[in-house]
């Protein structure tokens, strides 16, 4: 069994980034958060922080620190769940911490609505490639993961969200420039296109849909979702953006679709840890809600 406090220790170094701040939310000196975090790394026989500025966690130290914030959740869930039998509620000290991976176009397009929607959590959110998120949730790392990872990951529940559509656009200059013959795949090996970093094939799943194999395209690398849409619009090169985020500029015409119709879907679930999902529900429920919302189905 480990020794609680010290684990409440080690989530404050990490969530501040500081031995003397964690000791300030805990009231205690300094060294003693030391002592606990010393203590407990004697008990797990392996380095919990690294130090330095700021502190962080090592691989088994997220692990601990994210078992005390699912711990918190379900304590909280808890005192809910007595609340209607006790005689005075039980104290919860404010929102909890959850940790969650999410895709970028999602932080970009919906799910910041979904964080305003449950205001009993606090977030700590990874962001990586929705193909790859569910890794995070798979190695214990998570607790929740926005995916498009196409199975149940073991121990976790899944709720199918939806399609997010993907649009493979530029601006008109572009295709004047570089494609005046049409767009062909010979053009497009030629023309620069936009990569969010080496996890993004959703241009290459859209040339192997489109033209039946992969092309190898010079690109701009531009890990950001409003920046990678900016960089569409300014004519820099052609990529995949979600159409949720740029409706209006499809419409007025400021981006156009490199061949018309030809859309990438790439379909959406919500995986959450099965032991901690009771304590997620009203995450999993503004979720769902803010998904609906956003594609129109509310």
């Amino acid at each position: 069994m480990l020794d609680y406090p010290a684990l409440l220790a080690l989530a404050a170094v990490v969530e501040t980034g500081s031995f003397d701040r964690a000791a300030a939310r805990l009231a205690v000196t300094p060294s003693a958060i030391s002592q606990r975090i010393r203590q407990l790394e004697e008990r797990t026989g392996t380095a919990l922080v690294v130090r330095g500025q700021p502190a962080r966690a090592t691989a088994v130290g997220a692990r601990l620190v994210r078992h005390v914030g699912e711990t918190r959740l379900m304590e909280a869930r808890l005192a809910q769940d007595i609340a209607a039998d006790l005689p005075a509620p039980l104290m919860v000290d404010g929102p909890r911490p959850v940790r969650v991976a999410v895709n970028a176009d999602s932080l970009a397009t919906w799910f910041i609505e979904a964080m305003r929607s449950a205001p009993e959590f606090l977030f700590d959110l990874v962001i990586d490639d929705q193909d790859h998120s569910a890794d995070w949730l798979r190695r214990g790392e998570v607790s929740a993961a926005v995916s498009a990872h196409d199975g149940v990951i073991p121990g976790c529940d899944r709720i199918d969200l939806g399609v997010m559509r993907y649009r493979i656009v530029t601006a008109p200059s572009f295709l004047e420039r570089w494609c005046p013959d049409g767009v062909t795949a010979e053009a497009l090996s030629q023309a620069p296109a936009l990569t969010y970093d080496l996890k993004d094939g959703l241009q290459r799943r859209w040339s192997r849909a489109v033209f039946g194999h992969e092309i190898v395209m010079p690109t701009h690398w531009l890990p950001s979702s409003h920046g990678f849409a900016e960089a569409a619009r300014a004519g820099l090169g052609y990529g995949a953006n979600p159409e949720l985020l740029i409706r209006e500029d499809l419409a007025t015409g400021r981006l156009v679709e490199l061949i018309p119709d030809t859309p990438l879907d790439v379909p959406l679930a919500w995986q959450v840890g099965r032991l901690i999902a009771p304590a997620l529900a009203p995450l999993t429920a503004s979720v769902r809600k803010a998904w609906r919302a956003a594609a129109g189905q509310a």
